[in-house]
Formats: structure tokens, sequence, C-alpha cells
């Protein structure tokens, strides 16, 4: 589910996935770092205006 919501948009913004996961703003935080150093996905560009790559 977190994979497909960024697959879905890569765009897409904390506050979102707040919505769609039914979960905190420290929770999806915690989520991502932990997507990030198992490298299931990065950060591609600044985090104004950057987007998310599902390796």
């Amino acid at each position: 589910m977190k994979i497909q919501a960024i697959e879905d948009n890569n765009m897409v913004t904390i506050a979102h996935l707040e919505s769609t996961l039914g979960v905190g703003h420290t929770t999806i935080k915690k989520i991502l770092r932990e997507m990030q150093n198992e490298q299931y996905v990065r950060r591609v560009g600044p985090d104004k205006g950057g987007h998310w790559e599902v390796l």
C-alpha cells in the first residue's frame, strides 16, 4: 500500500500520505526513512519540487 501510493503519484506529499494511510506525520516520515534505508524508494530533488522514485 505504501509503495503503491508513491507509484501512483511520485510527487505525493507527506500530508497526502497521512490521509491516505490514516497515520500521523511522524509515522509517515519514519516509514519513508525505513523505505529509503532498505532502498525501496529514493528522493530525487529538493523537498519542495522533488519527487519520489520507486527502485
